[in-house]
Order: structure tokens, then C-alpha cells, then sequence
């Protein structure tokens, strides 16, 4: 029986890791905001409890998890000509991932980022996107997507961003599971491209941040504004927060049932978004799945979400139950924030079956729509 074939479309990048201690860093914290900042000493030589080098980036993380989940995995990307370029090949190469769509800019570096670990060990980042910017739509199109069975297309930096709706309907014209996670940028500067493309969407997965911010383009397109929660509690108690609660936009709340109703009214056949220690959610149109985290020490928040959306994205691909399906995704994503790194904690279909059998599973309740 032949491996599934997917391709990955998205970032490639070299992540240097700097883990510090508490004592060394200090973080400021606004009460009456949601903003934190990390303060260090200007000019003062910080010693580190750790400086690792990884290999990151949305496609290579999800490319690596599918690759780990049973899956033949090829990455659309772009490297620059240099050492980063190198480190990420090898990487390729001791994962099994095909190399042969990953294209070479003649002009920009590889991409990297530098994570800065806070006391809650979520990283600070600053990031040189450099070739990740310069895919271009006809890189797209000369693409075979009839010899997969799902392309992933993950968050696309500055200009690749127009890279977007062409993948997303090539790939549905293939016949292809499509998959689609937009960053924040994606969302609030190109969400006609986005709400256009929900017809050639199989699964679109985003977090509750970037799921607020989709909020008034959706409106927009459809014509029409949901009546806000006014008080969430008079829905029933044993609701999951943000069906209770809803998604802030300014000083209203949206109902998530809303948004999910209008994206699939668009076309959309499954919505999913995480919502960080209070689970996730997963839609069908009809009825709305929560499914809580499963709960570890977390060393690191980076890759979580792509951790996520691989495994759930691999799940209904292959037909497996969306019970269960989210069941793993939560699994893996509490394996990958056991660790400062994006790619050490994913997992394999059987090490996350044990992993929720040793939680004593995860109580998973479903609502309509």
C-alpha cells in the first residue's frame, strides 16, 4: 500500500533558541491589556542556560509531522544560497522529505528567527523572513498537484501571500484535500483572497486571536453582522468557554457558531480553531466538537499549532474519526510544547494513541451549529 502523498507549501527556516534564566530576564506585564514585554539590560553580556540551532518554518514543521505520522512528504519552499540553506537540505534528508520542490533565490538569505525564552518559556522572536518572501505564483503553478493527496498551504510571508489563491484552487481542481492555516497577516491585510478561496477549502484551521480579526471581513462579504452575546451567562454553564463566551471583537462578543455557519456557507467543509488552554473546536457545518488539552509542562509554545493542524489535517485526510483525529492533534501539540523546540516532540499515530491512553483520554463534547 502506497504512502499518502502531501505537499507542503510555506516557510523554511533556521530557528536559534536562547533559553535564559528567570533571574536574568524580567517581564512587564499591562493589568488592563493582554500585552507582556520581556526587559533585559542594555549592554550587559547575559549568560544563557542554552543556545540551540533547529530547523523551523510552517511547511518544514508540518512536513515533518505528517513525514513522522506515515505520509510521503514533499515541501514547496524557497532556501537562499548559504549555510542555513545547508542545515535545512540535511534535515531533509535524515526525515525522508523530498527536496525536489524546494527552490533556490539567487537574491535572498535563507530564513531564520532567534527565540528569546521568557519565564513561561514562550519565546520572543525576531525573525529575517528573507526567501520565504519571493515565492511566486508561477513557482505554483508549475506544480503537479494531481500527484498528491493533500497540499498544505501554511502561512505565506509578504509577497508569496499572492501565492495563495492560486495553490489553494489548483489544488482543489486536482482533487487534493485541501489545507489552509493563514497567519494573522493573511487575515487582516488579504481576507477577500482568503473568503474567496473557502470553496476550494477541505480544512481551515486558525487560532481564536486570528479567528476575531477574520470576524468583520466575513461580515463584509456576506452582508450581514451577527448579534453580539450580551451576556454569556445565560448559555449553559457546562458550555466551553468560548461557545459560552464568544470572540471579542472590540467591546462586542461574536458567537463562534456565527463564523463558523457563515465559512461554511461559503463553502468551507471543516472549520477548526485552537484557543490555547481551553482547547479546541472543530466544525462540520452541523455540530461543533471541543476537545480539551491535554496537560503538560510547557517548555516552549513555538510549533504548537503546526504540531495541531498536521495531525488533524493527516486525520481527516485519512478518513479517521474527528473524534479522534483532535484527540492526536491535541496530543501532539502538548508533546511539541514539552520541548523549546518546533520539531523533537511530534510524534508517530501510536506514541499519541498511548499518550491519551495514559491521560486517561480526553472528554470531548459536541454542540450544533
Amino acid at each position: 500500500m502506497s504512502l499518502p502523498r502531501v505537499l507542503t507549501i510555506g516557510s523554511a527556516m533556521v530557528d536559534i533558541i536562547t533559553i535564559i534564566a528567570d533571574s536574568d530576564v524580567e517581564r512587564v506585564t499591562f493589568h488592563n491589556a493582554t500585552t507582556s514585554f520581556l526587559l533585559v539590560e542594555p549592554g550587559r553580556k547575559i549568560e544563557a542556560e542554552e543556545i540551540t540551532i533547529h530547523i523551523g518554518g510552517g511547511a518544514v514543521n508540518v512536513a515533518v509531522s505528517m513525514r513522522r505520522l506515515g505520509c510521503g512528504v514533499d515541501v514547496l519552499s524557497k532556501l537562499g544560497r548559504d549555510l542555513n540553506a545547508d542545515r535545512i537540505r540535511r534535515l531533509f534528508m535524515a526525515e525522508g522529505l523530498g527536496q525536489d520542490e524546494l527552490l533556490v533565490s539567487e537574491t535572498d538569505p535563507t530564513g531564520s528567527a532567534v527565540m528569546i525564552a521568557s519565564h513561561d518559556r514562550d519565546a520572543a522572536i525576531y525573525t529575517q523572513r528573507g526567501a520565504n518572501t519571493s515565492l511566486r505564483p508561477e513557482e505554483v503553478q508549475a506544480i503537479d498537484m494531481a500527484a498528491y493527496d493533500t497540499v498544505y498551504i501554511s502561512p505565506l510571508s509578504k509577497a508569496s501571500a499572492e501565492c495563495f489563491t492560486v495553490a489553494a484552487s489548483q489544488a482543489a481542481q486536482a482533487g487534493c484535500f485541501t489545507v489552509a492555516t493563514p497567519g494573522i497577516r493573511q487575515i487582516t491585510t488579504r481576507s477577500p483572497d482568503l473568503l474567496n478561496a473557502m470553496g476550494s477549502l477541505d480544512l481551515l484551521v486558525m487560532n481564536a486571536h486570528e479567528a476575531a480579526a477574520l470576524v468583520p471581513s466575513v461580515m463584509a462579504h456576506c452582508q450581514q453582522c451577527a448579534v453580539p452575546i450580551r451576556n454569556g451567562n445565560d448559555r449553559p454553564a457546562e458550555m466551553p468557554e468560548r461557545l459560552r463566551k464568544g470572540l471579542k471583537l472590540q467591546d462586542e462578543f461574536i458567537p463562534l457558531e456565527w463564523l463558523m455557519a457563515a465559512l461554511h456557507g461559503l463553502g468551507l467543509k471543516w472549520f477548526a480553531m485552537t484557543d490555547g488552554r481551553n482547547g479546541s473546536y472543530l466544525c462540520d457545518g452541523e455540530t461543533i466538537r471541543h476537545c480539551p488539552v491535554l496537560e503538560v509542562e510547557v517548555m516552549g509554545t513555538a510549533g504548537a499549532g503546526d504540531a495541531f493542524c498536521s495531525t488533524l489535517a493527516y486525520g481527516l485526510s485519512t478518513g479517521t474519526e474527528p473524534e479522534l483525529a483532535m484527540r492526536r492533534a491535541a496530543a501532539n501539540s502538548a508533546s511539541v510544547v514539552s520541548h523549546a523546540d518546533t520539531q523533537t516532540g511530534l510524534k508517530p499515530a501510536n506514541e499519541l494513541d498511548r499518550m491519551i491512553e495514559a491521560a486517561g483520554g480526553l472528554d470531548m463534547t459536541s454542540w450544533p451549529v
